[in-house]
């Protein structure tokens, strides 16, 4: 049986950079380079017909920046998996991110290695972030007071809540599943469930709105 391939796409205007990236995904097995492009609008004017997995996207582009990217983007390909990777840090610039459909979010200087482990994990249904980026936001958002009120509007139950909170720590359905100690499909049913609770249609919008809401 021939190993799966992970197609990436590059979205970095920065030349260095952008090569760099298609030399490390192109030379390392399992992955394949299918399309380096210094701007949104050259990517999303190929994305109908691009046979692409996973998106690396930056956030300061010229033209279209990456947040309305991730929106356009997941208007031609919604099942389409894009990663930030970028030099922005502040909270306000990562959750943008989050709700406009990005799976997760990586500064820049993330080593190689964790690079290709967050690309595995965001083919396979999680949501990586840097973990000092994750422990910002989830820390931030957490300050909100968690109202009663919160918790009654969205009815999420005490299991959906642990599910939820898991996926916003950037874990996949099996690790939720190891965690917990049920199976993958009971994890499908729960996010199923939570999805139709909180009024979304994907994982980061479901985490995005959790945080927000003081859910998680």
């Amino acid at each position: 049986m021939s190993k799966e391939i992970i197609n990436v796409a590059i979205v970095e205007d920065n030349n260095t950079i952008r090569e760099g990236l298609a030399a490390l995904i192109h030379g390392t097995d399992g992955f394949a380079s299918v399309g380096a492009f210094p701007d949104c609008e050259s990517f999303l004017s190929k994305l109908e017909k691009l046979d692409v997995d996973v998106t690396l996207m930056d956030i300061a582009l010229p033209g279209i920046n990456g947040i309305e990217g991730v929106k356009r983007a997941k208007k031609i390909k919604p099942a389409l998996d894009i990663l930030m990777l970028t030099i922005y840090e502040d909270n306000s610039v990562v959750f943008d991110a989050l709700c406009a459909g990005a799976c997760g979010y990586l500064v820049k200087n993330t080593p190689p290695t964790r690079l290709l482990d967050a690309i595995r994990e965001a083919k396979s249904g999680g949501s990586p972030m840097s973990s000092h980026i994750a422990r910002k936001v989830i820390n931030v958002f957490r300050q909100n007071t968690k109202t009663e009120e919160s918790e009654r509007e969205f009815e999420l139950s005490e299991r959906e809540r642990e599910v939820l909170f898991l996926l916003g720590e950037g874990n996949n359905y099996q690790e939720i599943a190891d965690n917990l100690f049920i199976s993958v499909d009971t994890v499908r049913h729960h996010i199923r469930n939570i999805y139709r609770k909180l009024h979304v249609h994907s994982q980061s919008q479901a985490v995005a709105k959790a945080i927000r809401k003081g859910l998680i």
